[in-house]
């Protein structure tokens, strides 16, 4: 059996009562599509929590992470994280799922090109919801437009 995504109202119940995105592989980098998209996610009120060991300096004044754990642990304690959006190779995703259902966070979004069927599977198998192989902000850009 193969991974599906969620229906399109399911995903909009999501875009809308997330607060708070983790994004795993944020780029400095204005080029990069982990920037823009995260850019324009944060204009829309969502707060984001970077996460990539590499970003020696805080991103658009934002400190980085090293990895989920401090992430999490850098929150206060009625704070959570909603969403992880990965932008990070397939085969990296098994490891973010691991943590994430080590953390007990609700949902895992691969933005698009990021595709592992068997990762998907398993955390959505766990009770996560999961979105693969699609843009965090075209979506929420479809919801402005109703």
């Amino acid at each position: 059996m193969s991974f599906r995504n969620p229906p399109r109202d399911e995903i909009r119940a999501l875009l809308e009562r997330a607060r708070t995105i983790a994004v795993i592989g944020l780029s400095d980098d204005p080029g990069r599509p982990s920037y823009g998209v995260t850019r324009s996610m944060r204009a829309f009120g969502y707060r984001i929590v970077p996460v990539n060991p590499t970003l020696k300096e805080p991103w658009e004044g934002l400190p980085a992470h090293p990895n989920l754990d401090a992430a999490v642990r850098s929150l206060a304690p009625q704070e959570r994280i909603d969403i992880v959006n990965v932008f990070r190779r397939p085969a990296q995703v098994g490891t973010v799922v691991d943590d994430c259902l080590r953390l007990g966070l609700p949902a895992l979004w691969l933005q698009i090109g990021v595709v592992n069927e068997e990762a998907a599977s398993r955390a959505a198998a766990a009770g996560m919801t999961v979105v693969m192989d699609r843009c965090i902000y075209v979506d929420r850009m479809a919801m402005s437009d109703r």
